[in-house]
């Protein structure tokens, strides 16, 4: 580590922090809070139901000036934590520095929701590259494994602790969007794999219906299910080679859907930030995350896949 920090930039203040129990994260929360309550910044709590109820409280009178969002709702896909949460908040404030705890990542976490939140926070640092916000993401030291709590030292540029705030020496984003970008493991069992193009098209959605229905979702779910692969397939055909596959699959917990073809998502920010309202394109890989439960991407010169997972329903 680097010495100590000096005085906010004018940019982003993007700082982690690590707590054992809720003292410990209190500690670091509750000030955070207050020193943004007393420079009349707009501030949002965006962490899990146990964390949000406990900063809550201790906030006292004041709860009433803070926006609080349960992350294991909004942010059960991480994709969309950065359109739907960060930048929606930032959005509502034009013009002023935002003040934002979010915590994406939490025990019980799965190593493919886990991989999502690696990008997403590496993802913050480019996304708000010299917009006015201070961003603290908590991490739980006592129940997270070490590897995690490790890569978060990369993700994020500064440390704060008892001692105060530190530069960490090991920041290296887009060395961890790079070690998460990996080619996707193939399903279990052989699956049934549709080819489209512009002529079959129309074909997809049936495709995707099929088999959303045969996995247990309700019927808004399918609906949601065929808008997402849809955007997806259309984007192929306009700039993707004309072609591509979908591929369809359940497991324990999903319904899985699959999309692969010949383009490359060469920006880490592709599908993770809204588009201005007077830009053109780019909202169709925002829609998908917005309407899945999670969403995993391989993307190389050579091609890109998406599998979009969608929780079946409780039998």
């Amino acid at each position: 580590m680097s010495a100590t920090a000096g005085p906010a930039p004018a940019g982003l203040r993007h700082e982690l922090a690590f707590y054992t129990d809720p003292t410990s994260l209190l500690a670091v929360a509750v000030p955070f809070v207050q020193e943004g309550l007393a420079a009349d910044e707009p501030v949002l709590v965006a962490v899990p139901g146990p964390q949000l109820e406990t900063i809550r409280a201790a906030v006292g009178a004041a709860a009433d000036a803070v926006g609080w969002t349960d992350m294991t709702e909004a942010g059960r896909n991480p994709g969309r934590i950065l359109p739907c949460v960060l930048q929606a908040f930032a959005d509502q404030h034009p013009r002023r520095r935002v003040r934002i705890i979010g915590e994406p990542v939490w025990a019980g976490r799965s190593a493919d929701e886990y991989r999502a939140c690696a990008q997403h926070e590496a993802a913050i640092n480019w996304a708000f590259a010299g917009r006015a916000a201070s961003i603290l993401c908590p991490y739980d030291a006592g129940r997270l494994e070490p590897a995690v709590l490790a890569e978060a030292r990369c993700t994020h540029p500064l440390l704060v602790d008892a001692g105060g705030c530190r530069r960490l020496a090991g920041y290296a984003p887009a060395v961890v969007t790079e070690r998460h970008n990996k080619p996707l493991p193939a399903p279990a069992e052989p699956v049934e794999v549709l080819r489209y193009d512009l002529e079959t098209l129309p074909q997809v959605r049936r495709f995707v219906a099929g088999h959303a229905v045969a996995g247990g979702l309700s019927a808004d779910r399918v609906a949601d299910l065929q808008i997402a692969v849809t955007e997806l397939a259309t984007n192929s055909v306009a700039h993707a080679g004309g072609a591509g596959t979908v591929e369809a699959w359940c497991t324990d917990r999903h319904l899985v859907c699959e999309v692969h073809d010949d383009g490359w998502l060469a920006d880490p920010l592709a599908g993770r930030l809204t588009p201005a309202h007077d830009g053109i394109g780019g909202r169709g890989l925002v829609i998908v995350h917005a309407l899945c439960d999670l969403v995993l991407v391989h993307t190389t010169a050579a091609g890109t896949t998406v599998r979009l997972h969608m929780l079946r329903e409780a039998p």
